[in-house]
C-alpha cells in the first residue's frame, strides 16, 4: 500500500470514530467491519469473538472495551432499523480485532500498524505508574529506562530475523530513524540536535520524544514477531515503514516533528542526582 493510500485508510478509521454522551470515544462493530471489508456482519462476528477471548486471557475486563447496545442503523429507504446485536468498541477492542482479521487484506495490515500505535500511546498516558510521576526529569528518567528494556527485545527480534552482525544492526537501526525521523539517520539526528559523535541520543531526549521512540521499538519489535519477518532487508524495511507510520500519527494529533523538539540534558547527569539524593 502506497503512502497516500495508507493515510486515506487511516483516515477512515478516524472518521467512524464516535463519542458518547460521556464524551468516551467507541467504535461500532457494524461500521469497523464494512471498512475491514467484511460483505456481513455475520461474517465479522467470529473475529469479534477471537478479540474477546484475546482481551480474557490479557486480565482486562471485557465489558470496559467491549459493549452490547441496541444499535440504530439505516436501511434502503433512508429509515432507521434496530439492531439488538450492536456493539461499542473501545480503541483497544479495535486493536485486538484487527490482529485477528484477515491479514491478507490491505485495509487490515494498516489498521494492524494504525491502531497498535494509537493504543500504546494511550496505554503510555493511562499508566499508573507513569500518571504519578510530576516531573519531566522523572518522565524522562522512566522512558528511557522503558527504552532500554525494549531495544533489547527488539535485538533479539532482529536477530531472528537476520540481522546478526553490529553493523547490520546499525543499519536497521537507522532505517527506523529514517521512518520516524523523516529521513535522518543517527549521524543526520546528531548533526540537527547538536550532538557529539560520542553523545548518545537517546540521552539527550524528552520524554515526548522518547516516548515516539519506544512506539516505534515495540511495534517494530511485534510485527517483526508477528510477520515471522526473515531477511535483513525486509527486516529494514518494516523498521523503516513502522518509524513512517508513528511519524504520520504523530502528525494526526497536531504533534511535534521529532527532529524539531530540543536537545535536552543528558539522563546520566538526572541520573547521578537521584543517586546523590539517596
Amino acid at each position: 500500500m502506497n503512502e497516500e493510500l495508507s493515510k486515506k485508510a487511516q483516515n477512515i478509521f478516524e472518521q467512524i470514530r464516535r463519542v458518547d454522551e460521556n464524551n468516551n470515544e467507541y467504535w461500532s462493530g457494524r461500521e469497523l467491519g464494512k471498512i475491514l471489508e467484511y460483505s456481513e456482519f455475520r461474517h465479522f462476528k467470529p473475529v469479534i469473538e477471537k478479540a474477546r477471548e484475546a482481551c480474557i486471557k490479557s486480565g482486562l475486563l471485557v465489558e470496559n472495551h467491549f459493549e452490547n447496545y441496541l444499535e440504530m442503523v439505516k436501511i434502503g429507504s433512508g429509515a432507521e432499523r434496530p439492531f439488538e446485536d450492536g456493539i461499542k468498541l473501545s480503541r483497544y477492542a479495535c486493536y485486538l480485532i484487527v490482529q485477528n482479521a484477515d491479514p491478507a487484506k490491505e485495509i487490515v495490515a494498516t489498521g494492524q500498524t494504525y491502531f497498535a500505535i494509537q493504543t500504546r500511546m494511550q496505554e503510555i498516558r493511562q499508566m499508573d505508574e507513569y500518571d504519578r510521576l510530576s516531573t519531566e526529569s522523572d518522565k524522562r528518567l522512566f522512558l528511557r529506562n522503558e527504552m532500554k528494556k525494549h531495544n533489547t527485545q527488539l535485538a533479539e527480534a532482529a536477530k531472528d530475523a537476520g540481522v546478526i552482525k553490529p553493523l547490520d544492526y546499525a543499519i536497521f537501526q537507522n532505517h527506523g530513524y529514517k521512518g520516524l525521523y523523516g529521513g535522518l539517520d543517527a549521524k543526520g539526528i546528531h548533526q540537527r540536535k547538536g550532538l557529539k559523535k560520542s553523545q548518545n541520543i537517546l540521552d539527550h531526549m524528552g520524554s515526548t520524544e522518547l516516548a515516539a521512540n519506544l512506539f516505534r521499538a515495540t511495534q517494530t519489535e511485534e510485527k517483526l514477531r508477528r510477520d515471522n519477518t526473515k531477511g535483513k532487508s525486509k527486516a529494514n524495511q518494516t523498521h523503516f515503514e513502522v518509524g513512517k507510520k508513528v511519524r504520520q500519527t504523530i502528525k494526526e494529533l497536531g504533534g511535534t516533528m521529532p527532529e524539531n523538539l530540543p536537545t535536552e540534558e543528558s539522563i546520566k547527569q538526572i541520573e547521578n542526582k537521584e543517586m546523590k539524593k539517596l
